[in-house]
């Protein structure tokens, strides 16, 4: 048993979250629900779930690995001012997790773009 690292209880591993807003199109609309994986750590291109500084929930594209923490972004440039252009780096602890599937309307793998 001294392998295992113990988990802090009722926090869940997985959650589901619901998409608002269109600044994820074309990847994802207003209204896709998300299987979310917390503790994992981010790569670039992957899509996460973050809580910016005055604590608004967004879904973004991890840009980049920053010393100041994660650079995200939206997809749709032009939907999407609130994302580290306009809020800057978002740090290890904001992010929630890492978007894994799509469950609903189109199920599927979240692709990681690079």
């Amino acid at each position: 048993m001294d392998d295992v690292e113990p988990r802090p209880l009722g926090v869940p591993i997985l959650r589901m979250v619901v998409v608002r807003g269109r600044s994820m199109l074309p990847s994802l609309r207003p209204g896709d629900r998300l299987l979310v994986r917390a503790r994992r750590v981010p790569r670039v291109g992957d899509v996460v779930v973050a809580r910016f500084a005055d604590g608004t929930a967004v879904v973004k594209r991890v840009a980049e690995r920053r010393a100041t923490g994660w650079w995200l972004l939206s997809d749709n440039a032009a939907e999407g001012l609130a994302d580290s252009r306009a809020r800057g780096a978002v740090p290890d602890e904001a992010v929630l997790g890492v978007v894994t599937w799509r469950i609903w309307p189109r199920p599927g793998r979240m692709a990681r773009r690079v």
